[in-house]
């Protein structure tokens, strides 16, 4: 992170491309900046089915690991519930090495169980299925041999090597928004991470739910690492930042009216205030997500707008 930065500031790497191809060459630009502007770190999402292309993401990070040696990397989030637990922690185990301790696992139960079947997740019982899948990858990263014991995985004995550089592993992140949700983030998670499809008045809401939880098992709320997703368009004639933003939520979102009332858009002024809010309902980080023009976006929020979020 930029040691003049009030806030620590990651981005998210371009992943949806509606032109049609992948632009390697930005990804490339992209990631290689952000790592020398000092932003803390680049996150991915996941979007397993439709027509705008989209990199898988653990793929995407360890390629990203790759191209980078300092920025920390994360994912918001992969949908455990639809991986096998074994296979993605022996993914993600991997990756953490190969990126030299740099990954940030964030992971959710997802919000769209019709997909369950084709990925052959069961529909009934995900929060269950999604607890057991967190106790499967942490005693596989944590146990020389590991052994679990729960109504879909059992296991006894089990080696996994490598194990993940970071101890006693990755940090995992959550997401998710309902109350039941935000109760299990304080239960399991060693962070959390804000959708950017939720308001900045509901993301205040949800991070007093969040505390209020954390306190009640014994945590300490101020300790807890909490952000948020931020889609913003940096550009004077706010009434055009706003239209592209709701194209990029009509082909990514499915909805563009989501554009105007999800996003921090016009001059540096109006980015600045509208993230201050996020900052001042107890943010300790945030994912700033540009949709265009991503190269100017990066610089100008790391020399215009950051600088101005104490």
């Amino acid at each position: 992170m930029s040691d003049s930065w009030p806030i620590p500031c990651a981005v998210a790497i371009p992943q949806a491309f509606p032109d049609g191809e992948v632009d390697l060459d930005l990804v490339r630009r992209f990631a290689l900046r952000a790592e020398e502007l000092g932003y803390h770190s680049l996150w991915v999402a996941e979007q397993i089915l439709g027509q705008t292309p989209t990199p898988e993401p653990v793929s995407y990070l360890s390629y990203l690991a790759a191209l980078t040696s300092r920025i920390r990397l994360g994912s918001a989030v992969i949908i455990a519930t639809t991986r096998n637990p074994v296979m993605l922690a022996k993914q993600l185990g991997t990756l953490d090495v190969l990126s030299e301790g740099r990954l940030i696992v964030g992971t959710a139960l997802g919000g769209r169980p019709n997909t369950y079947p084709l990925l052959g997740a069961p529909q009934d019982r995900r929060a269950r299925h999604f607890a057991e899948s967190i106790g499967v990858m942490k005693a596989l990263w944590t146990q020389e041999e590991a052994s679990f014991r729960g109504q879909f995985w059992n296991f006894k004995g089990l080696s996994m090597t490598p194990r993940p550089l970071q101890k006693p592993h990755p940090p995992l992140w959550f997401g998710g928004r309902h109350p039941t949700g935000l109760q299990r983030t304080a239960r399991l998670a060693d962070g959390w991470m804000g959708a950017g499809s939720t308001t900045s008045d509901q993301f205040v809401e949800h991070v007093q739910i969040l505390k209020q939880a954390l306190h009640d098992r014994g945590r300490d709320p101020e300790a807890f690492p909490i952000s948020k997703r931020v889609y913003v368009a940096i550009d004077d004639d706010a009434g055009r930042a706003e239209r592209r933003l709701r194209k990029w939520f009509g082909a990514w979102y499915g909805n563009a009216e989501m554009g105007s009332r999800m996003s921090v858009w016009g001059s540096v002024q109006q980015v600045v205030d509208g993230l201050m809010k996020i900052v001042e309902g107890e943010a300790g980080m945030l994912m700033l997500n540009p949709v265009f023009d991503y190269m100017e976006q990066l610089d100008k929020l790391a020399d215009e707008v950051i600088p101005r979020l104490g």
